[in-house]
């Protein structure tokens, strides 16, 4: 197939103009009309994942994170980002991301179901679809209500992850939860007009959480990677049933820190 058949999928089911303006998506390097058998996987565009695709293979990336996000005026082996695409061309690979449509018409949903949460809405509107309101993150029930210290457990072991921090009194009760993968400081408004006893997102400062605990709402902070490694698996699972032919491969799951 070509990789036009496989972008033009994507875009019907993620379509690239439910991305946000300061977003970049879509076939950001390659040709589309290149054919393509085995594609790769992955949150990141990292040298270490281009490598595991050139390895197994793979004649195309897909992942969560673009590798480009602003102009380049120089492609060449002096910035990651030049080393990166130089790489990707003479290994006749193509690259195409799908970053906040995706978080939007996809990881939103996939993240909700990962927590088991129900009675879900979104948590910041966007947009609208035939569907009804569209956007980021979502705010629903836990199966049960729980302390807070043991929805941070709950939370690290539906993620399946190494370690998730909380900030809040242990004992406070959790039963109403937002979600947002990524980096979720900027709907803080959003989740405390939502009602939600509890916000699992990532990259959450000090101050702003400790000021989000002034208000009432305990923080999750189960990671950047910790929630949204869950693309590719989900990607995965999604382009095997669509293409049964094109084989799919994932990066390897890994944290991108150490604890020590």
């Amino acid at each position: 197939m070509k990789v036009k058949e496989l972008t033009d999928y994507l875009n019907r089911h993620y379509s690239e103009k439910a991305a946000e303006e300061w977003d970049n998506v879509g076939l950001l390097v390659g040709d589309e009309e290149q054919e393509i058998s085995h594609v790769f996987l992955a949150l990141d565009a990292t040298q270490g994942t281009i490598a595991e695709a050139i390895s197994c293979g793979a004649d195309m990336i897909v992942t969560h994170h673009p590798m480009i996000f602003s102009g380049i005026k120089k492609i060449n082996n002096r910035t990651d980002t030049g080393r990166k695409v130089i790489t990707l061309i003479q290994n006749h690979i193509s690259y195409y991301a799908m970053h906040t449509n995706f978080d939007i018409l996809g990881m939103a949903d996939l993240s909700a179901r990962y927590l088991g949460l129900t009675d879900c809405q979104v948590l910041s509107v966007t947009g609208e679809d035939e569907n009804g309101p569209v956007g980021l993150g979502r705010v629903g029930s836990l199966p049960r209500p729980l302390s807070l210290e043991t929805a941070a457990v709950y939370v690290k072991e539906a993620l399946s992850l190494g370690d998730v921090r909380f900030y809040g009194a242990p004992e406070t009760r959790i039963a109403r939860v937002a979600v947002c993968t990524g980096s979720g400081k900027s709907l803080i408004k959003d989740v405390l007009s939502s009602g939600a006893d509890a916000y699992v997102t990532g990259d959450i400062d000090y101050h702003t959480a400790l000021d989000a605990v002034a208000e009432g709402l305990a923080i999750i902070d189960a990671g950047h990677y910790g929630t949204e490694y869950i693309f590719a698996d989900a990607m995965k699972r999604e382009l095997r049933g669509a293409f049964p032919a094109l084989k799919i491969s994932t990066a390897s799951v890994k944290s991108p820190y150490h604890l020590v």
